[in-house]
């Protein structure tokens, strides 16, 4: 079972929402009324291994695949651990490339949160 914030059910919260049921039976594959939400573990969709760090703008970041062949990109100088972005573009890009989607993030970072703020 999946709610969305955006449908009206469920309760009204200002920010968008889902939650999910998560189905821990053996089969994993039944309706049960009892499934309980939970934190997805497995490995399938996770970035693979580091591909290139890059410094940009004092910043540096590194560069994964994402697990649909995207790219992630690892904030490691951030002021928030495990913070970054991540893009639908191949990882194969050339360096330039990635260092524009880079000042793209880091463009919208509110300073005071080191989190995208709200503009």
């Amino acid at each position: 079972m999946v709610v969305d914030s955006r449908s009206g059910c469920g309760p009204s919260i200002s920010r968008p929402w889902i939650l999910a049921v998560v189905d821990k039976s053996p089969s994993s594959g039944s309706d049960d009324p009892h499934a309980i939400p939970d934190v997805y573990r497995g490995t399938a969709g996770r970035p693979g291994p580091v591909l290139l760090t890059l410094d940009v703008d004092g910043e540096r970041f590194a560069i994964r695949q994402a697990g649909d062949g995207g790219t992630n990109y690892d904030w490691l100088s951030g002021p928030n651990k495990g913070y970054g972005f991540a893009s639908s573009g191949r990882p194969n890009r050339s360096v330039e490339e990635h260092r524009e989607s880079i000042r793209v993030f880091l463009a919208m970072i509110d300073p005071n949160t080191g989190y995208i703020g709200d503009h």
